[in-house]
This record gives C-alpha cells, structure tokens and sequence, in this order.
C-alpha cells in the first residue's frame, strides 16, 4: 500500500482473481508456466492449487524483496529477478520448450503502448502456439487494444470481489 506505482497495485491480487487468472491455464498441457510479476505469489498459489507443479513455474520478478520470499514459499519454481519488459534478454536462453502459458500481474496500463505490444510479442515467442497469454487490469479497457493485429483477444467477466474490481483478459495468436 506504501508504494503502489512500484508494485503495481495498492493490494495483493484477491483470491478470486488469481484463481480466475489460474483458470486460463490447462494443466495437462506439457510446457513451463511463466508468470510475470508475481509479487507476493498469490496468482502462483493458484496455478499451484490448480494442478500445475511448482517445477514447471518460472516466475519473473523485479523486486529483490519478493524474489527472495518467493524462493523461500516455492523452493521448486525458477525465480528470475528482472525487468519483463525485457522478456527475450531474461528468458532466451532460460525457456527451452514452447511455454504452456504466460500469466502476467504486470501493471501494464503502467507502461506506454510501444512496450505493451512489445511485451506481448516477446510473450507469445516463448509460447506454444494456441497457449494463452492470460492478463489482468483494472482498467475498463483492455490493456492490448484488440486492433492489434498480432493477438486475438477474449475477455472474462469483471471480478467484482477483487479489491479493486478487475477482468481479466487471454490473448492468443491470431
């Protein structure tokens, strides 16, 4: 709550949202799980709660503070402290098998669109190609315009027990 503009968000993501985000996510389908900004690990608790091994996560996280609690809560996941929005640099060599999914609690709106779209395409790079880029956002617009013409977008219904209210949004490859 202190600093919301670092984190992204004044509170950690409710349980609602992080199950909806988990939900996005097919459990039997082979490959890592890359989530980006996990904070505090409640979206990670979910993917987890939903049948995906903790092996199987790699979870990028700029701040050292959450690294460092998220190496402790899930000693199996690959921890990855950085920048996503230098996802090709930080993953290239890391991911070596088409990802099953990109789960992202980054604070997009946070970051001009030339970052956001570069964001997404580096994302779907790593993915296989049906896999789901799965996001969520506050806002009441989505977070990649859908004229983007690199992704197809669907959206979820708002999560109104969530605090604030947010949607989450899955794109996909068109």
């Amino acid at each position: 709550m202190e600093k919301p503009l670092a984190t992204g968000a004044v509170m950690p993501s409710g349980r609602p949202l992080a199950r909806a985000m988990a939900h996005c996510v097919v459990p039997e389908i082979p490959g890592p799980i890359v989530e980006l900004g996990p904070g505090t690990g409640a979206v990670t608790a979910a993917l987890i709660e939903r049948g995906i091994a903790p092996s199987r996560l790699t979870l990028v996280e700029f701040n050292p503070t959450f690294c460092r609690l998220l190496r402790t809560r899930y000693p199996e996941a690959t921890v990855v402290q950085g920048d996503a929005y230098s996802l090709k640099r930080l993953l290239g060599g890391l991911v070596r098998e088409p990802a099953a999914a990109v789960v992202s609690g980054l604070p997009l709106f946070t970051k001009p669109l030339k970052f956001r779209l570069r964001l997404i395409s580096d994302a779907f790079a790593l993915l296989a190609p049906d896999a789901p880029f799965v996001q969520f956002t506050y806002a009441l617009v989505p977070p990649i315009p859908r004229g983007y013409s690199g992704a197809r977008a669907e959206a979820a219904e708002r999560i109104w027990l969530n605090i604030p209210p947010a949607r989450v949004w899955v794109y996909r490859r068109a």
